[in-house]
């Protein structure tokens, strides 16, 4: 444990600030990477060649590239890959749980999955076993997270059940399929049919659905037949099966389609806005991107456009006040009134994440913020 990576030293800094050939943004980290991804706990990851490495807000590798495989950082520690063999690296790049693994997923409320041969168990951020290694054929941990305390698990004796953090049966082997909870429920399919079971294991909402999804603000998205609809907690329909498709409610409202047209409704099932669109997307900072004919724009709540649909393209939904909008070939950056703030230019552009967006010119990565075009 504790094993130090071994950290190359860079001559150059990987920061620059803008010239004549980057046009008129500032890059905070100028494009140089093969591949790179959005900041997550003040890190991200990049990819030179066929290897990642991690890099802080400056530029600044913490590790270098030199990973086969790598994902974001999550509560602390990133879990990283060199050869067949997974470990965790914490944020001085350093080996915190060493190479040991043939799979291993991200912690997730303070554990993570792994795997060595044919046995599955779940370590903490020591490394130690809180839950031992168990025979897949007997006992199979899948591919399930943690979710309020509890993860659901297969076994060969009985199905699905849910294993709390001592890897205790909770809620014994008896589903056909389960869900992770979400606001104190879950669902699980018993015969072809799905319905929802608290935390002790009771069914609260007896099997109906020809699909459950997770409850969102209170409501959950059902479906019977072809049609979706939404029922409360305590199983009533709070809207009747009617939509040929429908997401889940976000900061009060849901989009929904009939025929080949979306709009939005409320918590009763009224239409706040009707079916015109040809894409909608989840409010997101109070607004929604809309699609008409070829066209990406946005509303508010209203049904407003605060945006008139004139994008080649734009991001589902906007991130920290600014969303990336493509107009011809290149990509820029709009705000909330539509102003373009940042003008195309980037052959490619993704959220802002922690102050930073992730751009491309021509086939490398590189970063900017906000400073870029705030001055």
């Amino acid at each position: 444990m504790n094993k130090i990576l071994y950290i190359l030293i860079f001559s150059t800094l990987l920061f620059s600030s803008s010239d004549a050939e980057q046009g008129d943004v500032e890059y905070v980290i100028k494009p140089q990477f093969d591949g790179a991804y959005d900041f997550s706990e003040g890190l991200a990851r990049v990819k030179i060649g066929d290897r990642f490495g991690f890099i802080n807000k400056q530029g600044q590798y913490i590790a270098n590239p030199q990973f086969d495989d790598a994902e974001d950082f999550s509560e602390g520690l990133a879990r990283v890959k060199i050869g067949d063999r997974f470990g965790y690296i914490n944020k001085e790049g350093q080996y915190v749980i060493n190479l040991l693994f043939d799979s291993a997923n991200d912690f997730l409320e303070g554990l993570a999955r792994v795997r060595m041969d044919d046995k599955y168990g779940y370590i903490n951020k020591e490394g130690q076993y809180v839950i031992n290694l168990k025979l897949l054929d007997g006992y199979s941990f899948g591919w399930w997270n943690f979710s309020e305390g509890l993860a659901p698990v297969y076994s060969t004796d009985g199905g699905y059940g849910y294993i709390n953090r001592e890897g205790q049966w909770v809620i014994k082997p008896q589903f056909d399929d389960a869900e992770d909870f979400s606001e104190g429920l879950a669902a699980v399919e018993m015969g072809d049919r799905d319905g929802y079971i608290n935390k002790e294991g009771q069914v609260v909402i007896q099997p109906q659905f020809d699909y459950a999804y997770d409850f969102s603000e209170g409501l959950a998205r059902v479906k019977i037949g072809d049609r979706y609809g939404y029922i409360n907690r305590e199983g009533q329909y709070v809207i009747n099966p009617q939509f040929d498709y429908a997401g889940p409610f976000s900061e009060g409202l849901a989009c929904v389609k009939i025929g080949d047209r979306y709009g939005y409704i409320n918590r009763e099932g009224q239409y706040v806005i009707n079916p015109q669109f040809d894409y909608a997307g989840p409010f997101s900072e109070g607004l929604a991107c809309v699609k008409i004919g070829d066209r990406f724009g946005y509303i508010n709540r209203e049904g407003q456009y605060v945006i008139n649909p004139q994008f080649d393209n734009t991001g589902i939904s906007f991130s920290e006040g600014l969303v990336h909008a493509k107009i011809g070939d290149k990509w820029g950056y709009i705000n909330k009134e539509g102003q373009v703030v940042i003008k195309p230019q980037f052959d490619s552009a993704g959220p802002f994440s922690e102050g930073l967006a992730r751009v491309i010119i021509g086939d490398k990565y590189g970063y900017i913020n906000k400073a870029s075009f705030e001055k």
